[in-house]
């Protein structure tokens, strides 16, 4: 989804791929060796572009809930504790020509109902550009806990 106004463009480079390299933020406030995780035959001694993704996703997610309920006429008190993990699975697409990703966001609110925990999850995959991006695109379960 194109964007009217750019607010922000965050700048990373990557070297040498996934398996065997690094990427790093062109601002020097990351810099990650990369390797492939222990159950894709790697060593496990570097990140990898889907727990990249699955930190970026969670922390997105948790902020575009807050936005979403920030424009409600009765906001919902959000608990500090609040929390989203996401996990983001890697595997060979059904049609067997590449491979592709699954997301689970595991959605924590606090104080709130489950039904007021959907319904503000719902909006946050509205706002989320992560969620925006991926639509259509990407299996994504959200599970309220």
């Amino acid at each position: 989804m194109a964007i009217r106004k750019k607010l922000y463009t965050a700048t990373a480079t990557s070297v040498g791929g996934r398996g065997v390299g690094t990427t790093k933020l062109a601002d020097g406030s990351m810099d990650l060796k990369l390797a492939h995780p222990k159950e894709m035959g790697g060593n496990g001694q570097g990140a990898n572009p889907e727990q990249l993704f699955a930190l970026s996703y969670a922390a997105c997610f948790l902020g575009a809930m807050k936005f979403a309920n920030g424009k409600q006429k009765k906001p919902l008190a959000i608990a500090q504790e609040s929390a989203v993990t996401a996990h983001v699975s890697f595997g060979e697409r059904k049609d067997k020509k590449g491979f592709g990703i699954e997301v689970q966001l595991d959605v924590s609110l606090p104080g709130l109902s489950k039904d007021q925990a959907k319904a503000l999850a719902k909006k946050g995959h509205v706002v989320c550009p992560y969620s925006n991006a991926i639509k259509k695109n990407v299996k994504v379960t959200t599970k309220i806990v």
